[in-house]
């Protein structure tokens, strides 16, 4: 077996001080949260609450007796029941950043605001890129009710998509429909629980809170079984210290606190450390999601995840770049990617993901797909052993001279060894690369996602499980007076 190439930021006495920092935090600072069937959790666990101020804080004993009960290994599955995600260990696995307001039109390059046809076409060509491994509700549509546009996000990925998905919501009454629609394809509550098909995000909100909502979908979560990613967002120098160990504490604090939530709403509720920290630009007062501190958070909090045992996320490969394809969305992606999988966590998010985590690029996903590929190749590290050192072909081409092309050894071992991006990257001749249009980087992707549009068929569902899901948005429909929706069920 290779030996697995893994980056720390922290030593084990620093791992420990955050630790024990954080929950010297929660003891004495606590949290605000805005949902009193969770204060009263809290109140039957022995934790000291105030329904008045709505405030409650965590004794580090709570904490620590309720970390027990997490799991330690989370598997999702694809809409056709078949295991896909592995969130343990140091499992590494992608999925695009979620909930774009905008998106970069292929076509013409504009910002705009996507659309349901958007969502469907997103989701297909996710659907069809080998390296990343689950899908997310990327965009939000703006030609449905803003009301409704989470659960048909979802039913549109739903039905076009084997993948499994990462999902969330903003409005209060939509998650028991979007519960109901995987129930739909699964078959039931208990074939949902014993075969997850998809991933809430849940987010406190820095510093120190819980909302309504994200409180109200995670007890929702929890009970019925569904993983629910605890997404924490400081603002470094704005909603959280601006030194990389203040934030880190204030990170561990409320995802530690959300733990406690979720395995006191049902003991062994599957649960996923994550968060998406920012470095605030002071220049300009935007959040820099590709900047490197913001990644160095990222990593240093997987090590706190697996001090815990817990399966783990980040919020990494975006860019704050303003296109999909040039220089400053390479690098920043790529510092992302291959080092928040060095870092060993399970679920990276953000592929395709430009400005500020607001708009998704369709060039810079098939980009990212490359980048996925390439550092899962890396993480595999290099395997030494009798056949791979090579020692016979090396004796044999030294004695009778020549080279490798022709051996057997070489046609055994180069699919094993070597990582093939296909046409996306460029390493043709110079000459042949004139002859064909010398393509740009982002010319050769729209390519690549035109052709996908073109030619990949998504499975799809059975005839019951569509009936099923299209009967569940029927009925929010028409609780919500919706009397037709762009691509709505037949």
């Amino acid at each position: 077996m290779a030996h697995r190439p893994l980056l720390t930021l922290l030593s084990e006495q620093e791992v420990h001080q955050i630790h024990t920092e954080s929950l010297a935090l929660l003891e004495e600072i606590g949290m605000k949260i805005e949902s009193e069937k969770a204060l009263q959790l809290l109140e039957q666990a022995g934790a000291p609450v105030d329904f008045e101020t709505q405030h409650a804080h965590f004794p580090s004993s709570l904490v620590e007796e309720q970390l027990k009960h997490a799991p330690s290994a989370i598997i999702l599955f694809t809409r056709e029941g078949e295991p896909a995600l592995k969130l343990e260990q140091n499992n590494v696995h992608f999925n695009p950043g979620s909930a774009a307001t905008h998106l970069l039109d292929r076509q013409t390059g504009e910002r705009r605001h996507p659309r349901v046809k958007d969502v469907i076409e997103f989701a297909r060509v996710v659907d069809a890129l080998p390296y990343i491994d689950a899908q997310s509700t990327a965009v939000i549509p703006t030609d449905v009710p803003i009301n409704l546009a989470d659960r048909y996000r979802l039913y549109q990925i739903l039905l076009n998509s084997t993948k499994p998905i990462v999902t969330g919501t903003f409005v209060l009454d939509a998650f028991e429909d979007m519960q109901r629609m995987l129930e739909a394809i699964r078959g039931g509550e208990k074939q949902l629980r014993e075969k997850p098909l998809a991933i809430f995000d849940t987010c406190p909100s820095a510093p120190l809170q819980w909302s309504e909502l994200t409180v109200h979908d995670l007890l929702l979560g929890a009970q019925a079984g569904i993983p629910i990613e605890l997404i924490s967002m400081p603002q470094l120098g704005a909603t959280g210290p601006i030194t990389l160990a203040g934030s880190l504490v204030l990170h561990n604090a409320e995802s530690l606190s959300g733990v406690v939530l979720t395995q006191l709403a049902a003991k062994g509720a599957p649960v996923i450390y994550g968060g998406s920290p920012t470095a605030v630009d002071m220049q300009y007062g935007t959040a820099r999601l590709g900047a490197i501190e913001s990644i160095m958070l990222t990593c240093a909090y997987a090590q706190l995840a697996n001090h815990y045992n817990l399966p783990s996320h980040g919020y990494l490969g975006l860019s704050d770049a303003k296109i999909g394809a040039d220089a400053q969305s390479g690098y920043e992606a790529a510092t992302g990617i291959l080092l928040g999988a060095m870092a060993g966590l399970n679920n990276i998010a953000g592929a395709g993901m430009l400005i500020f985590e607001s708009t998704q690029s369709f060039e810079k996903i098939v980009i990212d797909d490359v980048l996925a590929g390439m550092v899962k190749r890396f993480i595999k590290g290099i395997t030494v052993n009798k056949d791979t050192l090579a020692l016979s072909e090396l004796r044999d081409v030294g004695t009778k001279g020549g080279d490798f092309l022709r051996l057997r050894h070489t046609l055994t071992w180069f699919r094993k060894e070597h990582f093939m991006p296909g046409k996306l990257v460029d390493r043709q001749p110079y000459e042949s690369w004139l002859d064909q249009g010398a393509l740009t980087s982002q010319e050769r992707a729209r390519e690549q996602v035109n052709e996908i549009l073109s030619s990949h068929e998504v499975s799809p569902l059975t005839k019951s499980q569509r009936q099923d899901l299209d009967a569940v948005v029927k009925t929010f429909m028409k609780r919500h007076k919706a009397s037709s929706l762009p691509e709505g069920p037949r």
